[in-house]
């Protein structure tokens, strides 16, 4: 199957990566640097720009998005749009634009994240940003043409990333990032649609 993985230098992106690749699939690899393909997720134009130089594919896996970590009092208008952009919009137009471009029966794997079902101080934008990936999941579940499904990853703070974030999950499980990456799998895979895949 070949697959479109964009966020591929990140950590979660490096473990989905080698999982697909121990599954024999074809991996094109989509993020700002260090990648096949320079992809700016925020820019609409730079998405049309990683579709085109992508080929036709026939699955699109999301590692990728960022918002801004900031107490509430301290967010300015510019922050809550770039949470929701970095995060939410970014990824629906990914599919937006992907779902002319998949396969007819192709998928889409969105990241969100554990702060939807359990906020953190500071964490306010990634909680909505996270909200409104998993919501647009559910709702164009039953939108998608043809047989094109789409799912959501949500997972908790990443074993490999306590030493950066530890004390801001201070008391959450960790998880292994090839717990996540085997999650997209499942999504990309299977036959499910309209799932969050929480870990």
């Amino acid at each position: 199957m070949k697959i479109l993985l964009i966020g591929a230098t990140g950590t979660l992106g490096r473990a989905v990566h080698m999982v697909l690749r121990e599954r024999g699939h074809e991996i094109v690899t989509a993020s700002r640097t260090g990648s096949e393909i320079s992809v700016d997720i925020t820019d609409p134009d730079s998405i049309q720009a990683m579709y085109e130089r992508a080929g036709r594919i026939e699955a699109v896996a999301s590692a990728a998005g960022g918002v801004p970590w900031k107490p509430f009092a301290e967010l300015s208008a510019q922050d809550v749009r770039d949470g929701l952009t970095g995060k939410a919009f970014s990824q629906i137009e990914l599919v937006r634009q992907g779902s002319a471009r998949a396969a007819e029966d192709g998928s889409f794997t969105l990241i969100s994240g554990v702060l939807v079902r359990d906020p953190l101080v500071r964490g306010s934008m990634a909680s909505v940003a996270n909200g409104a990936v998993e919501a647009f999941v559910r709702a164009a579940a039953i939108e998608l043409p043809h047989r094109q499904r789409i799912n959501a990853v949500s997972p908790t703070v990443f074993s490999e990333s306590m030493d950066h974030y530890g004390d801001l999950f201070a008391g959450f499980e960790p998880v292994p990032a090839a717990m996540a990456a085997n999650a997209y799998i499942r999504s990309i895979e299977g036959r499910q649609t309209g799932q969050v895949y929480e870990m």
